[in-house]
Protein backbone atom coordinates (compact mmCIF):
# COMPACT_ATOMS: atom_id res chain seq x y z
CA UNK A 1 0.00 0.00 0.00
CA UNK A 2 1.15 3.54 -0.75
CA UNK A 3 2.79 5.14 2.35
CA UNK A 4 0.65 8.26 1.91
CA UNK A 5 -2.54 6.19 2.04
CA UNK A 6 -1.30 4.34 5.13
CA UNK A 7 -0.54 7.66 6.81
CA UNK A 8 -4.02 8.99 6.00
CA UNK A 9 -5.61 5.84 7.42
CA UNK A 10 -3.62 6.18 10.66
CA UNK A 11 -4.57 9.87 10.83
CA UNK A 12 -8.26 9.07 10.32
CA UNK A 13 -8.22 6.54 13.17
CA UNK A 14 -6.37 9.04 15.38
CA UNK A 15 -8.91 11.75 14.53
CA UNK A 16 -11.79 9.45 15.51
CA UNK A 17 -10.13 8.60 18.82
CA UNK A 18 -9.31 12.25 19.53
CA UNK A 19 -12.94 13.25 19.04
CA UNK A 20 -14.46 10.34 20.98
CA UNK A 21 -11.68 10.05 23.61
CA UNK A 22 -12.30 6.32 23.82
CA UNK A 23 -8.70 6.06 24.94
CA UNK A 24 -6.53 8.81 26.49
CA UNK A 25 -5.28 11.50 24.09
CA UNK A 26 -1.60 10.86 24.81
CA UNK A 27 -2.05 7.13 24.21
CA UNK A 28 -3.72 7.86 20.87
CA UNK A 29 -0.85 10.10 19.75
CA UNK A 30 1.86 7.65 20.75
CA UNK A 31 -0.08 4.74 19.22
CA UNK A 32 -0.32 6.68 15.94
CA UNK A 33 3.43 7.20 15.62
CA UNK A 34 4.08 3.62 16.78
CA UNK A 35 1.73 2.31 14.06
CA UNK A 36 3.55 4.36 11.43
CA UNK A 37 6.81 2.76 12.55
CA UNK A 38 5.40 -0.80 12.54
CA UNK A 39 3.87 -0.29 9.08
CA UNK A 40 7.20 0.92 7.71
CA UNK A 41 6.16 4.51 7.00
CA UNK A 42 8.67 5.95 9.45
CA UNK A 43 12.21 4.68 10.13
CA UNK A 44 12.65 3.40 13.68
CA UNK A 45 14.87 6.36 14.62
CA UNK A 46 12.12 8.84 13.71
CA UNK A 47 9.15 7.16 15.42
CA UNK A 48 9.79 8.75 18.83
CA UNK A 49 12.08 11.56 17.70
CA UNK A 50 9.50 14.06 18.95
CA UNK A 51 10.39 13.22 22.55
CA UNK A 52 13.85 14.72 22.06
CA UNK A 53 12.54 17.84 20.33
CA UNK A 54 13.79 21.06 21.92
CA UNK A 55 10.23 22.39 22.16
CA UNK A 56 9.28 19.41 24.34
CA UNK A 57 12.20 20.23 26.62
CA UNK A 58 11.16 23.90 26.69
CA UNK A 59 7.59 23.02 27.59
CA UNK A 60 8.68 20.60 30.32
CA UNK A 61 10.95 23.19 31.91
CA UNK A 62 8.27 25.88 31.90
CA UNK A 63 5.76 23.45 33.41
CA UNK A 64 8.11 23.05 36.38
CA UNK A 65 8.59 26.82 36.76
CA UNK A 66 4.82 27.31 36.60
CA UNK A 67 4.36 24.60 39.23
CA UNK A 68 6.80 26.47 41.49
CA UNK A 69 4.66 29.62 41.20
CA UNK A 70 1.64 27.69 42.46
CA UNK A 71 3.51 25.60 45.04
CA UNK A 72 5.07 28.61 46.73
CA UNK A 73 1.74 30.43 46.62
CA UNK A 74 3.08 33.24 44.40
CA UNK A 75 0.43 32.92 41.68
CA UNK A 76 -2.40 32.78 44.23
CA UNK A 77 -0.96 35.70 46.22
CA UNK A 78 -0.70 37.90 43.12
CA UNK A 79 -4.22 37.02 42.05
CA UNK A 80 -5.76 37.59 45.47
CA UNK A 81 -3.93 40.91 45.98
CA UNK A 82 -5.09 42.33 42.65
CA UNK A 83 -8.66 41.09 42.99
CA UNK A 84 -9.07 42.42 46.55
CA UNK A 85 -7.73 45.86 45.57
CA UNK A 86 -10.36 46.10 42.86
CA UNK A 87 -13.09 46.53 45.45
CA UNK A 88 -16.61 45.14 45.31
CA UNK A 89 -18.04 47.02 42.36
CA UNK A 90 -19.01 44.49 39.69
CA UNK A 91 -17.29 46.01 36.63
CA UNK A 92 -13.93 47.04 38.21
CA UNK A 93 -13.79 43.63 39.93
CA UNK A 94 -14.43 41.94 36.57
CA UNK A 95 -11.65 43.99 34.93
CA UNK A 96 -9.17 43.09 37.70
CA UNK A 97 -10.08 39.38 37.55
CA UNK A 98 -9.62 39.25 33.78
CA UNK A 99 -6.36 41.19 33.69
CA UNK A 100 -4.62 39.22 36.45
CA UNK A 101 -5.88 35.91 35.01
CA UNK A 102 -4.58 36.82 31.54
CA UNK A 103 -1.17 37.72 33.00
CA UNK A 104 -0.90 34.50 35.02
CA UNK A 105 -2.22 32.28 32.21
CA UNK A 106 0.39 33.64 29.81
CA UNK A 107 3.20 32.03 31.83
CA UNK A 108 1.52 29.25 33.80
CA UNK A 109 -1.37 26.78 33.82
CA UNK A 110 -4.68 28.43 32.91
CA UNK A 111 -6.53 25.60 34.67
CA UNK A 112 -4.42 26.06 37.80
CA UNK A 113 -5.02 29.81 37.74
CA UNK A 114 -8.79 29.32 37.65
CA UNK A 115 -8.67 26.65 40.36
CA UNK A 116 -6.69 28.90 42.73
CA UNK A 117 -8.65 32.12 42.13
CA UNK A 118 -12.19 30.71 41.95
CA UNK A 119 -12.75 30.10 45.70
CA UNK A 120 -11.48 33.61 46.47
CA UNK A 121 -13.70 35.22 43.82
CA UNK A 122 -16.77 33.33 45.09
CA UNK A 123 -16.04 34.53 48.64
CA UNK A 124 -15.68 38.17 47.54
CA UNK A 125 -18.88 38.00 45.50
CA UNK A 126 -20.87 36.53 48.37
CA UNK A 127 -19.55 39.15 50.79
CA UNK A 128 -20.35 41.96 48.35
CA UNK A 129 -23.76 40.53 47.42
CA UNK A 130 -22.67 40.05 43.78
CA UNK A 131 -23.82 37.04 41.84
CA UNK A 132 -20.72 34.80 41.46
CA UNK A 133 -21.82 33.82 37.95
CA UNK A 134 -21.13 37.38 36.79
CA UNK A 135 -17.45 37.05 37.69
CA UNK A 136 -16.77 33.35 37.09
CA UNK A 137 -17.57 33.35 33.38
CA UNK A 138 -15.10 36.23 32.71
CA UNK A 139 -12.53 34.30 34.79
CA UNK A 140 -12.73 31.30 32.42
CA UNK A 141 -12.74 33.55 29.33
CA UNK A 142 -9.61 35.38 30.48
CA UNK A 143 -7.81 32.11 31.24
CA UNK A 144 -8.43 30.90 27.69
CA UNK A 145 -7.38 34.07 25.87
CA UNK A 146 -4.41 34.75 28.18
CA UNK A 147 -2.68 31.58 27.05
CA UNK A 148 -2.32 32.95 23.52
CA UNK A 149 0.30 35.52 24.52
CA UNK A 150 3.36 33.24 24.79
CA UNK A 151 4.52 29.98 23.24
CA UNK A 152 4.01 28.07 26.49
CA UNK A 153 0.77 29.80 27.48
CA UNK A 154 -1.38 27.11 25.89
CA UNK A 155 -0.59 23.74 24.23
CA UNK A 156 -1.89 24.70 20.73
CA UNK A 157 0.88 27.32 20.50
CA UNK A 158 3.47 24.63 21.11
CA UNK A 159 1.76 22.26 18.68
CA UNK A 160 1.82 24.68 15.73
CA UNK A 161 5.43 25.59 16.49
CA UNK A 162 6.36 21.91 16.51
CA UNK A 163 4.53 21.30 13.23
CA UNK A 164 6.65 23.98 11.56
CA UNK A 165 9.77 22.36 13.01
CA UNK A 166 8.71 18.93 11.70
CA UNK A 167 8.26 20.41 8.23
CA UNK A 168 11.71 22.03 8.31
CA UNK A 169 10.24 25.55 8.24
CA UNK A 170 11.06 28.69 10.27
CA UNK A 171 9.28 28.57 13.61
CA UNK A 172 7.65 31.11 15.92
CA UNK A 173 9.62 32.84 18.64
CA UNK A 174 8.67 32.59 22.32
CA UNK A 175 7.03 36.03 22.44
CA UNK A 176 5.94 36.15 18.81
CA UNK A 177 2.46 34.99 19.77
CA UNK A 178 2.01 38.24 21.69
CA UNK A 179 1.57 40.11 18.38
CA UNK A 180 -1.88 38.57 18.11
CA UNK A 181 -2.37 37.41 21.72
CA UNK A 182 -2.18 40.87 23.32
CA UNK A 183 -4.56 42.59 20.83
CA UNK A 184 -7.00 39.68 21.16
CA UNK A 185 -6.83 39.85 24.95
CA UNK A 186 -7.54 43.59 24.90
CA UNK A 187 -10.46 43.13 22.48
CA UNK A 188 -11.99 40.28 24.51
CA UNK A 189 -11.63 42.18 27.80
CA UNK A 190 -13.22 45.35 26.39
CA UNK A 191 -16.02 43.37 24.75
CA UNK A 192 -16.72 41.52 28.00
CA UNK A 193 -16.73 44.68 30.13
CA UNK A 194 -18.99 46.72 27.87
CA UNK A 195 -21.15 44.19 26.01
CA UNK A 196 -20.49 40.56 26.89
CA UNK A 197 -21.23 40.93 30.61
CA UNK A 198 -24.86 41.66 29.79
CA UNK A 199 -25.16 38.13 28.33
CA UNK A 200 -23.68 36.48 31.44
CA UNK A 201 -26.61 35.14 33.48
CA UNK A 202 -27.27 36.43 36.97
CA UNK A 203 -27.55 33.20 38.94
CA UNK A 204 -27.10 32.10 42.50
CA UNK A 205 -23.92 30.23 43.29
CA UNK A 206 -24.11 26.54 42.64
CA UNK A 207 -22.13 23.82 44.32
CA UNK A 208 -18.42 23.93 43.63
CA UNK A 209 -16.87 20.61 42.73
CA UNK A 210 -14.25 20.85 45.43
CA UNK A 211 -12.56 17.64 44.37
CA UNK A 212 -12.18 18.85 40.77
CA UNK A 213 -10.89 22.24 41.92
CA UNK A 214 -8.42 20.60 44.31
CA UNK A 215 -7.25 18.20 41.61
CA UNK A 216 -6.75 21.04 39.12
CA UNK A 217 -4.82 23.11 41.65
CA UNK A 218 -2.63 20.16 42.63
CA UNK A 219 -1.98 19.33 38.97
CA UNK A 220 -0.73 22.88 38.47
CA UNK A 221 1.53 22.51 41.51
CA UNK A 222 -0.48 24.02 44.34
CA UNK A 223 -0.28 21.85 47.44
CA UNK A 224 -3.59 22.79 48.98
CA UNK A 225 -2.28 21.52 52.33
CA UNK A 226 -3.03 24.76 54.15
CA UNK A 227 0.57 25.04 55.35
CA UNK A 228 1.97 28.58 55.74
CA UNK A 229 3.71 29.82 52.62
CA UNK A 230 7.28 31.06 52.68
CA UNK A 231 7.51 34.63 51.35
CA UNK A 232 11.19 34.02 50.65
CA UNK A 233 10.36 31.12 48.33
CA UNK A 234 7.64 33.24 46.69
CA UNK A 235 10.25 35.87 45.88
CA UNK A 236 12.73 33.26 44.66
CA UNK A 237 10.20 31.61 42.32
CA UNK A 238 9.18 35.03 40.99
CA UNK A 239 12.81 36.05 40.37
CA UNK A 240 13.49 32.74 38.60
CA UNK A 241 10.47 33.24 36.34
CA UNK A 242 11.45 36.83 35.53
CA UNK A 243 15.04 35.76 34.89
CA UNK A 244 13.98 33.00 32.48
CA UNK A 245 11.59 35.31 30.65
CA UNK A 246 14.30 37.99 30.41
CA UNK A 247 16.79 35.50 28.94
CA UNK A 248 14.19 34.40 26.41
CA UNK A 249 13.40 37.99 25.50
CA UNK A 250 17.09 38.80 24.94
CA UNK A 251 17.44 35.84 22.59
CA UNK A 252 20.94 34.90 23.78
CA UNK A 253 22.67 32.50 21.38
CA UNK A 254 24.50 30.81 24.24
CA UNK A 255 21.23 30.31 26.12
CA UNK A 256 18.50 28.96 23.82
CA UNK A 257 14.86 28.93 24.97
CA UNK A 258 14.87 25.31 26.11
CA UNK A 259 18.16 25.75 28.00
CA UNK A 260 16.79 28.80 29.81
CA UNK A 261 13.64 26.88 30.76
CA UNK A 262 15.54 23.84 32.05
CA UNK A 263 17.96 26.08 33.98
CA UNK A 264 15.00 27.79 35.63
CA UNK A 265 13.43 24.41 36.46
CA UNK A 266 16.69 23.22 38.04
CA UNK A 267 16.94 26.39 40.13
CA UNK A 268 13.36 25.90 41.36
CA UNK A 269 14.35 22.49 42.77
CA UNK A 270 17.81 23.51 44.05
CA UNK A 271 16.40 26.54 45.92
CA UNK A 272 13.69 24.43 47.56
CA UNK A 273 10.74 26.06 45.80
CA UNK A 274 9.82 22.56 44.64
CA UNK A 275 10.78 19.07 45.71
CA UNK A 276 12.02 16.72 43.01
CA UNK A 277 8.80 14.68 42.98
CA UNK A 278 6.72 17.88 42.87
CA UNK A 279 8.68 19.01 39.81
CA UNK A 280 7.90 15.76 38.02
CA UNK A 281 4.24 16.01 39.06
CA UNK A 282 4.02 19.58 37.74
CA UNK A 283 4.77 18.49 34.17
CA UNK A 284 1.71 17.96 31.98
CA UNK A 285 2.78 14.61 30.57
CA UNK A 286 -0.38 14.30 28.47
CA UNK A 287 0.60 17.38 26.48
CA UNK A 288 4.22 16.24 26.23
CA UNK A 289 3.40 12.81 24.81
CA UNK A 290 0.58 14.09 22.61
CA UNK A 291 2.90 16.69 21.12
CA UNK A 292 5.74 14.21 20.61
CA UNK A 293 3.47 11.62 19.00
CA UNK A 294 1.75 14.00 16.62
CA UNK A 295 5.10 15.53 15.68
CA UNK A 296 6.08 12.20 14.15
CA UNK A 297 2.68 11.93 12.43
CA UNK A 298 3.18 15.43 11.00
CA UNK A 299 6.61 14.43 9.74
CA UNK A 300 5.13 11.34 8.05
CA UNK A 301 2.42 13.42 6.39
CA UNK A 302 4.99 15.79 4.97
CA UNK A 303 7.42 13.11 3.75
CA UNK A 304 4.85 10.72 2.25
CA UNK A 305 2.79 13.41 0.55
CA UNK A 306 -0.33 12.60 2.58
CA UNK A 307 -0.64 16.23 3.65
CA UNK A 308 -0.43 17.35 0.02
CA UNK A 309 -3.24 14.95 -0.92
CA UNK A 310 -5.53 16.53 1.69
CA UNK A 311 -4.42 20.02 0.69
CA UNK A 312 -5.11 19.43 -2.99
CA UNK A 313 -8.60 18.16 -2.17
CA UNK A 314 -9.41 21.21 -0.02
CA UNK A 315 -7.97 23.68 -2.54
CA UNK A 316 -9.85 22.06 -5.44
CA UNK A 317 -13.09 22.39 -3.49
CA UNK A 318 -12.46 26.12 -3.14
CA UNK A 319 -11.78 26.64 -6.83
CA UNK A 320 -8.70 27.91 -8.66
CA UNK A 321 -6.39 30.33 -6.85
CA UNK A 322 -8.30 30.51 -3.54
CA UNK A 323 -7.86 33.73 -1.57
CA UNK A 324 -5.45 33.09 1.33
CA UNK A 325 -7.57 35.30 3.60
CA UNK A 326 -10.68 33.24 2.86
CA UNK A 327 -8.73 30.01 3.28
CA UNK A 328 -7.34 31.17 6.63
CA UNK A 329 -10.82 32.14 7.80
CA UNK A 330 -12.20 28.72 6.80
CA UNK A 331 -9.42 26.88 8.63
CA UNK A 332 -9.92 29.15 11.66
CA UNK A 333 -13.61 28.22 11.74
CA UNK A 334 -12.86 24.49 11.43
CA UNK A 335 -10.31 24.61 14.26
CA UNK A 336 -12.58 26.76 16.43
CA UNK A 337 -15.63 24.53 15.98
CA UNK A 338 -13.60 21.39 16.73
CA UNK A 339 -12.12 22.88 19.89
CA UNK A 340 -15.59 23.51 21.35
CA UNK A 341 -16.17 19.76 21.51
CA UNK A 342 -12.71 18.20 21.85
CA UNK A 343 -9.29 18.91 23.32
CA UNK A 344 -7.76 22.09 21.92
CA UNK A 345 -4.40 20.32 21.90
CA UNK A 346 -5.80 17.47 19.81
CA UNK A 347 -7.56 19.92 17.48
CA UNK A 348 -4.32 21.79 16.81
CA UNK A 349 -2.35 18.55 16.42
CA UNK A 350 -4.77 17.26 13.78
CA UNK A 351 -4.99 20.43 11.72
CA UNK A 352 -1.45 21.87 11.93
CA UNK A 353 0.23 19.57 9.37
CA UNK A 354 -2.80 19.88 7.07
CA UNK A 355 -2.63 23.67 7.35
CA UNK A 356 1.05 23.65 6.31
CA UNK A 357 0.30 21.52 3.25
CA UNK A 358 -2.66 23.71 2.22
CA UNK A 359 -0.61 26.89 2.57
CA UNK A 360 2.24 25.47 0.52
CA UNK A 361 -0.15 24.23 -2.18
CA UNK A 362 -1.35 27.79 -2.88
CA UNK A 363 2.12 29.30 -2.57
CA UNK A 364 1.44 31.04 0.76
CA UNK A 365 3.62 31.26 3.86
CA UNK A 366 2.41 28.58 6.33
CA UNK A 367 3.11 30.77 9.39
CA UNK A 368 -0.04 32.95 9.25
CA UNK A 369 -2.17 29.86 8.57
CA UNK A 370 -0.61 27.98 11.51
CA UNK A 371 -0.99 31.02 13.76
CA UNK A 372 -4.70 31.21 12.89
CA UNK A 373 -5.17 27.49 13.60
CA UNK A 374 -3.42 27.76 16.97
CA UNK A 375 -5.33 30.86 18.05
CA UNK A 376 -8.64 29.35 16.94
CA UNK A 377 -7.99 26.24 19.02
CA UNK A 378 -7.58 28.42 22.12
CA UNK A 379 -10.76 30.48 21.58
CA UNK A 380 -12.75 27.84 23.44
CA UNK A 381 -15.59 29.95 24.82
CA UNK A 382 -18.81 28.43 23.49
CA UNK A 383 -19.29 25.15 25.41
CA UNK A 384 -18.65 23.98 28.99
CA UNK A 385 -16.54 21.04 27.80
CA UNK A 386 -14.37 23.10 25.42
CA UNK A 387 -11.61 23.62 27.99
CA UNK A 388 -11.00 22.77 31.69
CA UNK A 389 -11.46 26.40 32.90
CA UNK A 390 -14.98 26.39 31.40
CA UNK A 391 -15.78 23.10 33.12
CA UNK A 392 -14.46 24.27 36.50
CA UNK A 393 -16.79 27.30 36.65
CA UNK A 394 -19.83 25.35 35.38
CA UNK A 395 -21.17 24.23 38.77
CA UNK A 396 -20.29 27.27 40.93
CA UNK A 397 -21.71 29.61 38.28
CA UNK A 398 -24.89 27.61 37.84
CA UNK A 399 -24.39 27.82 34.08
CA UNK A 400 -26.17 25.89 31.35
CA UNK A 401 -24.88 24.91 27.91
CA UNK A 402 -26.84 27.79 26.37
CA UNK A 403 -25.20 30.29 28.72
CA UNK A 404 -21.78 29.44 27.30
CA UNK A 405 -23.13 29.67 23.74
CA UNK A 406 -24.71 33.11 24.30
CA UNK A 407 -21.50 34.51 25.73
CA UNK A 408 -18.97 32.52 23.72
CA UNK A 409 -20.25 32.45 20.12
CA UNK A 410 -19.99 36.25 19.63
CA UNK A 411 -16.47 36.12 21.10
CA UNK A 412 -15.49 33.35 18.68
CA UNK A 413 -16.75 35.44 15.75
CA UNK A 414 -14.95 38.54 17.03
CA UNK A 415 -11.75 36.48 17.39
CA UNK A 416 -12.17 35.25 13.80
CA UNK A 417 -12.51 38.75 12.37
CA UNK A 418 -9.69 40.15 14.52
CA UNK A 419 -7.35 37.28 13.63
CA UNK A 420 -7.97 37.51 9.87
CA UNK A 421 -7.19 41.23 10.05
CA UNK A 422 -4.26 41.24 12.49
CA UNK A 423 -2.37 38.04 11.65
CA UNK A 424 -1.46 38.97 8.02
CA UNK A 425 -0.08 42.31 9.27
CA UNK A 426 2.67 40.56 11.25
CA UNK A 427 2.91 37.37 9.14
CA UNK A 428 2.18 38.25 5.49
CA UNK A 429 1.02 35.51 3.15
Amino acid sequence: MDPAVITLCVLAVAAFLFVTELIPLAVTAMAACTALGILGVLPSKQVYAGLSNSTVVLFGGMFVIGAAMFKTGLAEAIGIAVVKKAGTNQVPLMAAIMLVTIALSAVSSNTGTVACLMPVIIGICQAANISPSKELMPLAIAANVGGTITMIGTPPNVIVTGALTAAGLPTFGFFEFAYIGIPLSIIIVLYTLFIGRHFVPDKQAGAMDEEAVKAAAEEAGASGDGAPKSKTKMWISGIILLGVVACMALGLKTLPLHTAAVTGAILCVVTGCLKEKEAYAGIDWVTIFLFAGMLSVASAMEKTGAGKMIADTVVNMMGENPNPYVLTAVLFLISNVLTQFMSNTASAALLAPIGISIAQSIGADPKPVLMALGIAASMAFATPMATPPNTLVLGPGGFSFNDYAKVGVPMCLISLVASVIIIPIFWPF
